[in-house]
């Protein structure tokens, strides 16, 4: 299982890549296997805004919905117009071509509080 070291994560298993004052958030590696196949990334395009913990989407496999909690707050910049004719590719490529959403963090410190890598992969118990 692929857990990369550069990345911030959630109890939920979303991950969130910082780069300046803009994240991209995903769906962790054990997530997508734990999902199986994934057919349909569900996210309002008319969404502006994330709420730290609140649901933006689901994310539909072929035996499974489940919701999609924004680990940081901010404004919506950009939704993966890829998964709308490519939802497998959050299979294929969890932290690189199957990311979901970005967003401009209204306060990056809200990410103290998500997990690191290693308190992530201890929560899976690996």
């Amino acid at each position: 299982m692929n857990i990369p070291g550069n990345l911030k994560y959630t109890k939920d298993h979303e991950w969130i890549k910082v780069e300046g004052n803009v994240g991209t958030i995903g769906i962790t590696d054990f997530a997508q296997g734990e999902l199986g196949d994934i057919v349909y990334v569900d996210i309002n395009p008319e969404l502006t805004e994330l709420t730290t913990g609140e649901s933006f989407g689901t994310i539909e496999a072929v035996k499974t919905v489940s919701d999609l909690y924004a680990p940081a707050s901010g404004k919506v910049l950009e939704l993966n117009k890829k998964l709308n004719d490519e939802p497998q590719l959050v299979n294929a490529d969890p932290y690189g071509e199957g990311w979901i959403i970005k967003v401009e963090l209204s306060d990056v410190s809200q990410l103290n509080g998500l997990l690191d890598a290693v308190s992530y992969q201890a929560q899976l118990g690996h």
